[in-house]
């Protein structure tokens, strides 16, 4: 059985086509629209100094679905996304801090400690469709909120950034 980091390694070599990420030249340029950017403190780059991902890359990398209801829609949904373990390992953060930014310029920070097995996602799909701007989408911080109670509080509900279209790692 493969580790998470091995998991996560093996998604890069076949989306990216690499055996490691170290530089802009080694990781390709998205090919579709990028609905997302993450710069600051990170191994892993493909445009400049940032990591860019379109819907195929980021779809690419290891999926988690759950189901849970929210207090911004009725009922229970299923929401399927990049993990932010998944996305750390990608990242190469060990420690430090996300700050998530919508479309509107809306900022929040998550400390990287949020990222544990069973965590939050970075959701690009809500009931297997993708969310349009007007849904919330293209892509939503979700927390498994139904999960537990620590998942229920006005700080992890602020963190729940929709409209994300960018990230930046502070260390």
């Amino acid at each position: 059985m493969l580790t998470r980091i091995a998991q996560t390694s093996l998604s890069l070599v076949l989306i990216f086509g690499l055996i490691s990420p170290a530089s802009a030249d080694d990781l390709p340029a998205p090919q579709g629209e990028v609905i997302l950017t993450v710069s600051g403190d990170i191994s892993a780059t493909n445009v400049d100094e940032t990591l860019t991902l379109d819907r195929q890359m980021l779809s690419a990398l290891p999926a988690t679905t759950f189901e849970t209801s929210t207090i911004w829609t009725d009922g229970v949904h299923t929401f399927t996304g990049v993990s932010l373990v998944d996305l750390i390992d990608v990242l190469g953060m060990e420690n430090g801090r996300l700050l998530a930014t919508a479309i509107n310029d809306y900022t929040v920070e998550i400390p990287v400690t949020d990222a544990v097995e069973g965590g939050p996602i970075i959701a690009y799909l809500m009931d297997g469709a993708e969310m349009s701007v007007r849904d919330k989408g293209p892509l939503w911080v979700i927390y498994p909120y139904d999960s537990e109670a620590d998942y229920r509080t006005e700080v992890i509900y602020s963190r729940s950034i929709w409209q994300l279209d960018r990230v930046e790692v502070i260390q």
